[in-house]
């Protein structure tokens, strides 16, 4: 023993241990990707709060640059429209230009020529012939005198060079003052809010990974190590960086896992990504730390935990398992009396009171069993030896007289032949149900074993009666009591089945006459007095050879069957018919009416025909009657 409790023992602190490390592990990385989360939180808001002060700036930058260009378009304008003594001359216009601190200044005709300005190359272009230009013509178009258009900085249509232009409508004549400048301080502004320049600003750790990925292209924009390299990953698909808003572990280059955090900004997600293995790095020193520790107290603990056990217990059971030897060996006379502690003078006094109450052990149990009130009785024996043990009750439960219970109970062979002959025949679709008579069923449960055998035997009449019953009501109609239709229609084809073939039968539908005026006319009850009593009639069929079933309202089905020929099946339908004429129903006080039913009959000689076949034909028969004469019946013929 003591070694089997040094192993469970072992083995239970091992586990603990394994627990507690598995659980400390998993809070721990639990604890350190929300820390990680935060802090990639915290970067994506620090990005997000550049990337808004840099608009901002941008922002502001634009609107004060597009008031001065376009005061200086206007200057440009007024000066060549009231001053006549300025030439077109390109130098006379570059310095123009000087003057303006523009570096383009440019005539634009009302046909949207250029035909005069400070680059000669451009003079004669066609504003039309370029998206670029073209959008300066809607100044022509415009009725507003004081039109003008600021246009944001793009390559421009002569040279592809970057700039802004701005144009205003011309006051004395109808054309366009146009003037250009280099966008320096915002093309600088610009820069500073791009991807790369915010990633530059952003130290990042070991391993750790900053990227903005288009929401609608899934294209990877900026990338804190450069956008020079495979994105073919998984952490920087589209469709699985969606579901990373509260951290997620996807595959990373090289087949590496990666801890993912993207945030949703504008039309992008910034993105946050550190490997796995450099966040489970942090884990190790601590765990390793832990696992010592533990380890140490296990050893301890299991030292302690032996040294007790002996001390404390291993000695008294030693003791115990020696009384009960001799009391197993028969000398149930033998007192337990170990001391030492508490429990084991419990232990003793428990034992001992046991060896006592089994002396009486059977007139125990009965006494139990009467009092429960419980219709619950119990037997047991063994095959080599006569004895048999049985509680109180068990006579009445057999519906056994005193004289048999007394030869059955002196002989434990006689008894258990008498039990196995009664558990050979259950009761149909039960496996351990018995019934003793026309009023009583019984539960025989059975533990059998090579020396012998016990049984509990319990009254389930009531069980039964309510399943028997339940049964009756699930394939009965509640109003006529005959067969449902359902069951009527699994019935027949088993009937049908097991017929012989030199047998015939026949489905007959019945419908009855006139019904609909008898509930209108006499009232509901009326109606349901009337289909009552034919359902008298109908159940007066001789039912070894005859099934019937309501089918609906007032329609009824019947089943004549294992029949000599149709003649017979004619002679039981006249019959049927003959009772109705004589039987009259009381609809009310004052009158009576006799019961008027229409009938179709289809015959069957192959025991294979369908049940839904035949139904299908005597309803033919039931409609053509119906049609043409109600009152009576005629057989389903067949159409050429």
């Amino acid at each position: 023993m003591q070694k089997t409790f040094f192993k469970y023992t072992f083995i239970i602190i091992t586990t603990a241990i394994s627990l507690i490390l598995l659980i400390n592990f998993i809070f721990s990385l639990n604890t350190l990707e929300n820390r990680q989360f935060d802090t990639f939180y915290t970067k994506t808001d620090q990005m997000i709060h550049t990337l808004e002060n840099n608009r901002e700036e941008l922002r502001l930058l634009r609107e004060g640059l597009d008031e001065d260009y376009l005061t200086r378009a206007k200057a440009a304008a007024y000066v060549l429209d009231n001053l006549k003594e300025v030439s077109m001359d390109v130098s006379e216009l570059q310095y123009l230009a000087d003057l303006l601190n523009v570096d383009e200044i440019h005539i634009i005709d009302e046909n949207g020529f250029i035909v005069a300005g400070s680059v000669s190359k451009y003079v004669g272009m066609d504003m039309h012939d370029h998206p670029q230009t073209n959008a300066f013509i809607t100044l022509l178009e415009s009725d507003d005198p004081d039109a003008y258009l600021i246009q944001e900085a793009q390559p421009n249509a002569a040279e592809a060079k970057i700039m802004q232009y701005i144009g205003v409508r011309r006051k004395g004549q109808k054309g366009i003052i146009q003037v250009g400048l280099t966008p320096t301080r915002q093309l600088a502004a610009q820069s500073r809010n791009t991807y790369e320049y915010i990633f530059s600003k952003f130290p990042t750790d070991k391993g750790e990974e900053l990227f903005v990925v288009d929401a609608h292209t899934g294209e990877i924009l900026g990338h804190s190590a450069g956008i020079n390299m495979d994105f073919d990953a998984e952490c920087y698909q589209l469709d699985q960086l969606m579901d990373c808003s509260n951290g997620a572990y996807k595959q990373g280059p090289d087949g590496n896992k990666m801890y993912v955090v993207s945030r949703p900004y504008d039309d992008v997600l910034l993105c946050a990504a550190l490997p796995k293995s450099i966040l489970l790095h942090k884990l190790w020193g601590s765990t390793l730390a832990t696992l010592f520790c533990l380890l140490f107290i296990e050893a301890a603990v299991i030292l302690l935990l032996t040294y007790l056990v002996n001390k404390k217990v291993i000695d008294g059971i030693h003791r115990i398992n020696e009384d009960l030897t001799l009391i197993t060996n028969g000398s149930l006379d033998t007192q337990v009396a170990v001391g030492g502690n508490r429990e084991f003078e419990e232990l003793s006094r428990g034992i001992n009171q046991m060896v006592r109450s089994i002396v009486s052990l059977s007139d125990r149990i009965s006494a139990i069993i009467e009092i429960s009130g419980i219709p619950l009785a119990a037997f047991e024996y063994e095959r080599d030896v006569k004895q048999l043990f049985v509680t109180s009750g068990l006579s009445e439960l057999l519906d056994l007289s005193d004289q048999q219970s007394t030869e059955l109970y002196r002989d434990s062979a006689r008894f258990d032949q008498y039990i196995r002959k009664l558990t050979k025949t259950p009761v149909e679709g039960e496996s351990d149900i018995y019934q003793i008579n026309s009023s009583k069923y019984i539960r025989i449960h059975m533990s059998e074993s090579a020396d012998g055998c016990l049984g509990v035997i319990s009254d389930v009449t009531q069980d039964m009666l309510k399943k028997q019953k339940m049964q009756y009501e699930n394939t009965h109609d509640p109003l006529t009591g005959l067969f449902k239709y359902n069951h009527f229609k699994h019935q027949a084809a088993k009937t049908l089945h097991a017929m012989s073939s030199d047998k015939v039968c026949a489905m007959v539908m019945l419908d009855l006459d006139c019904f609909k005026s008898i509930n209108d006319t006499y009232g509901h009850d009326a109606g349901d007095l009337y289909l009552q009593e034919f359902a008298n009639i109908v159940q007066k069929m001789p039912p070894e050879h005859c099934l019937s079933a309501r089918r609906s309202g007032d329609e009824f089905c019947m089943m004549i069957y294992d029949c000599q020929d149709v003649k017979e099946i004619e002679k039981y339908l006249d019959n049927f018919y003959e009772m109705l004429s004589q039987h009259e129903v009381p609809v009310s006080e004052d009158h009576s009416k006799i019961i008027s039913v229409s009938g179709g009959f289809a015959l069957a000689h192959d025991p294979d025909i369908g049940i839904e076949d035949l139904l299908a034909k005597a309803d033919e028969a039931l409609y053509e009657v119906k049609r043409t004469d109600k009152g009576h019946y005629i057989t389903y013929k067949t159409t050429e």
